[in-house]
């Protein structure tokens, strides 16, 4: 259960905001942002709403280690994603679970270094473990792995991607 909330309260905060999506089904598609800022080097400034982060190359690809990683950050927004997530299921299902999630993901450098074109540029694998102490029992937490899934929305926008396009403004000086 998270802390500070009964599944009553829970239900209690998200049950207007259900009613007004069945009401009007369009007042459920948002639109979120991110926007960074080209920086010196080979960087980029990316605002998250709490914090400047400033990413970079991953030290494997020749960054020096002190600017985050896009690559991590994915991860750790899939950890985020994926943990609260967790934390809203087992409070709808009146679980007290209490642990930590953890992502990794394999990447081949020689395909985003252009090493080798047959190299995929991109995660070929990404694995997502939840180590969690509860008294739920097996079925329970079955229920709540197959619940965080279903709903966890960067799991299912990697599980299931969607259309992506690239657009360009500006021109030659």
């Amino acid at each position: 259960m998270m802390v500070g909330m009964t599944a009553t309260e829970l239900r209690a905060v998200q049950a207007p905001l259900k009613q007004r999506y069945r009401d009007d089904p369009t007042t459920a598609l948002i639109t979120l942002r991110a926007d960074g800022e080209l920086g010196s080097g080979v960087s980029c400034s990316v605002q998250t709403g709490q914090a400047l982060v400033n990413a970079g190359l991953h030290p494997g690809t020749g960054g020096d280690g002190l600017s985050a990683c896009s690559g991590d950050m994915l991860l750790q927004a899939l950890v985020a994603c994926a943990g609260v997530t967790l934390s809203a299921v087992a409070t709808s299902l009146e679980l007290t679970v209490t642990g930590s999630v953890h992502a990794e993901g394999d990447l081949d450098f020689r395909g985003t270094l252009g090493v080798d074109r047959e190299a995929p540029v991109g995660f070929q694998e990404i694995r997502l473990r939840f180590d969690l102490s509860t008294d739920a029992t097996e079925e329970q937490l079955a229920t709540l792995t197959r619940l965080t899934e279903r709903y966890c929305v960067v799991y299912q926008t990697l599980a299931h991607p969607p259309s992506l396009r690239v657009t360009r403004t500006g021109s030659p000086a």
